[in-house]
């Protein structure tokens, strides 16, 4: 069992207390049973309550100020949930992972909006950050007792960029990737990570041969020194973050 945890690229040692206290969290959770979407989900919501993060209370304001998030949630069993441009909800995780088991993979804007409050998640305001953010996410990728892996990511978008942008977060195989062999999640300019589907290609690598720490290494290395980029990822054998910035991250395992 393991646990890895990041809170965003472009962040400082400033957050490390609140990624290791939501990694504790979910290590918990492991340790006393629980399976690794249980965990990867609590997790991510204990940073979506911290405010110093760019994903659910502390996400960034959007160019007409208003507050929009995005998340994701996968298993290695196959099953997707993602949802994007929620208002009004400071747990987009929990929302995603409703979707994760449905016969839809994502939902968006008033369509989440709608189904979220249908399944007992009730609108609150959010107020966000007025920090100024570009960069950061929060993610988990967990492995349980079972073998099974999930990874789980919460965002508040890039501040400045029009209501109803959505970045890496919900896009599979470029924010997140999980199969029976890895777990991934990214971090950094969304953009950037979808158009080159980070996580899946990084997957590949490792499984044409390279190890898991060579993967996440070719993966950040396909980007210039001025586009922050970070992956957390766990294998069966072991876990692992790296960056081309600064990016609090922590690991717990038996």
């Amino acid at each position: 069992m393991r646990i890895v945890v990041h809170g965003g690229a472009g962040h400082s040692a400033e957050e490390q207390d609140g990624v290791d206290a939501a990694a504790g969290i979910g290590w918990e959770l492991l340790a006393g049973g629980a399976d690794a979407v249980s965990a990867a989900v609590t997790a991510v919501v204990a940073l979506e309550d911290d405010p110093r993060f760019n994903a659910g209370t502390g996400s960034c304001l959007r160019a007409d100020g208003s507050v929009q998030v995005d998340a994701a949630v996968a298993c290695s069993d196959g099953r997707l949930g993602t949802v994007a441009a929620l208002e009004d909800i400071a747990n987009p995780v929990r929302v995603a992972r409703l979707v994760m088991d449905e016969e839809f993979d994502a939902l968006v804007g008033s369509g989440a909006q709608a189904y979220a409050q249908a399944h007992g998640i009730a609108p609150a305001p959010v107020t966000g950050s007025q920090r100024k953010s570009a960069t950061d996410t929060v993610g988990v990728v967990a492995l349980d007792a079972e073998g099974v892996f999930a990874v789980a990511s919460s965002t508040g978008g890039v501040s400045g960029r029009p209501a109803g942008r959505v970045g890496d977060t919900p896009h599979w195989g470029g924010g997140l990737w999980t199969d029976a062999g890895i777990g991934i999640a990214a971090t950094g300019i969304g953009e950037a990570i979808s158009r080159r589907l980070l996580c899946f290609r990084v997957a590949q690598k490792m499984a044409n041969g390279l190890s898991l720490a060579e993967a996440l290494a070719w993966g950040v290395a396909l980007y210039p020194a001025d586009v922050e980029i970070g992956l957390i990822a766990l294998s069966e054998g072991e876990g692992i973050g790296i960056s081309n910035t600064s990016m609090p991250w922590a690991l717990r395992e038996d």
